[in-house]
């Protein structure tokens, strides 16, 4: 018998590194949520571990591309690039909304209490997003309005309907605003989606896909127009990008996409596709999102959704199955652990990279060297966090637990 939301969240939280791993088809002994344990402990996905570093890439190539961190001499350049990377930003984030509902499901464990689960994410998340909040509002955010900090030190300017509020001081942290309502969510959601019958998986995951989908055309359709977002899409207003793609509820739909996903894989109803046909299919969706023509916000929101949740539930299946990918490599997964940390950081790395060097733009292979120089720096100090605030952090947290007298619980 399933306990209720309010008496238990059915889940336990294990690193990235050791993420649970797949489907009934490995043959470990899987628990009552389904979730495939060897040894009582759920398998691990050292292949998810290590994609977390190429989808924080991406959003640091798109934020490169802005006015404000562009180092090339050139307006072709300068536009090609943009071009080549107006998508990367949003296919990343994407691709992290899914993985997060995924993992937490793959990783969840009958009787874990709510408090157990929300303390543990706290610990996870919160320290470093302050830690590179107090770093922004240091080195390139000492401007911004008072309140507008204050908003964006308690990780709220996600719900705040206005677009200098959603990415004021740190503009990766509206992410996390967003992610902290997944949290809170989780327990009542992946109490729910057990509920659904196997079989039934199907037309849920077809549903929110859909739904999703349909997102940018109620934004466009039913939000008020405000100021133009971008000159080149005169009919998408910050207001427009709010509600499709920064607007918690209306992302809330990428994160159960994951959990049902997660579901299905575990238990037996999804087939592999395998990580060369996924990830095939991610790079031709993101051509197809490039083409001129494509809505914005549903090349923002859509097109590459199904292909980013193929390819997370093919580097699981490979995993469980214990078959060697390039993702489950050492230095992969140790780039994927400090990915958190290297989001949040890179943009200040970006910005104050920008202050130093002035006005000044360069030629194309001075170009490639800064940048290789901003992104080796963002992983050194990424690494320093990870090292010193979060991993402490969760030892700490792990060993009170360990500490602690275990409580019986009832359904």
């Amino acid at each position: 018998m399933l306990m209720t939301a309010q008496q238990s969240i059915p889940t336990q939280l294990i690193p990235p590194s050791d993420t649970p791993s797949d489907s009934a088809s490995v043959g470990a002994a899987a628990d009552a949520t389904g979730t495939p344990r060897v040894g009582g402990v759920a398998a691990r996905l050292p292949s998810l571990t290590g994609m977390r570093f190429p989808a924080a890439l991406m959003v640091f190539l798109f934020h490169l591309s802005l006015p404000a961190h562009w180092l090339m001499a050139g307006d072709a350049n300068t536009t090609l690039f943009a071009r080549l990377v107006e998508q990367a930003g949003g296919v990343g984030v994407t691709f992290f909304f899914v993985l997060s509902g995924f993992v937490l499901t793959w990783s969840a464990r009958e009787g874990d209490p709510q408090k157990s689960f929300w303390r543990r994410r706290y610990v996870k998340i919160v320290p470093n997003y302050l830690v590179a909040w107090a770093l922004a509002m240091l080195l390139i955010a000492a401007g911004t309005a008072p309140w507008r900090s204050v908003v964006t030190f308690f990780m709220l300017q996600s719900w705040v309907p206005d677009y200098d509020t959603n990415f004021s001081v740190n503009s990766p942290g509206w992410s996390l605003s967003t992610e902290v309502f997944f949290y809170l969510c989780f327990p009542m959601l992946l109490a729910g989606i057990q509920r659904i019958a196997p079989q039934r998986l199907k037309f849920w995951i077809v549903g929110v896909i859909g739904a999703v989908c349909v997102t940018p055309w109620l934004s466009t359709t039913f939000i008020p127009a405000g100021d133009v977002y971008m000159s080149n899409e005169p009919g998408v207003s910050g207001l427009h990008l709010w509600f499709a793609y920064v607007f918690p509820p209306a992302r809330l739909l990428d994160f159960v996409l994951g959990i049902l996903v997660a579901r299905a894989v575990m238990l037996g109803r999804w087939r592999d596709i395998g990580l060369v046909w996924s990830g095939s299919l991610l790079a031709a969706s993101y051509v197809i999102a490039e083409l001129p023509g494509m809505p914005y916000l549903f090349a923002q929101r859509a097109v590459c959704l199904v292909p980013c949740a193929l390819m997370i539930a093919a580097g699981a299946q490979a995993d469980a199955s214990s078959r060697p990918t390039l993702f489950r490599r050492r230095a992969m997964v140790w780039l994927g652990e400090v990915s958190f940390a290297f989001y949040l950081l890179h943009f200040i790395v970006l910005s104050e990279a920008r202050n130093l060097l002035g006005i000044r733009l360069e030629s194309g292979p001075a170009t490639v060297a800064f940048t290789i120089a901003e992104c080796a720096g963002s992983v050194l100090i990424s690494w320093a966090m990870y090292a010193w605030v979060e991993k402490p952090l969760v030892r700490l947290l792990s060993r009170k637990r360990a500490k602690a007298p275990a409580i019986a619980t009832t359904a």
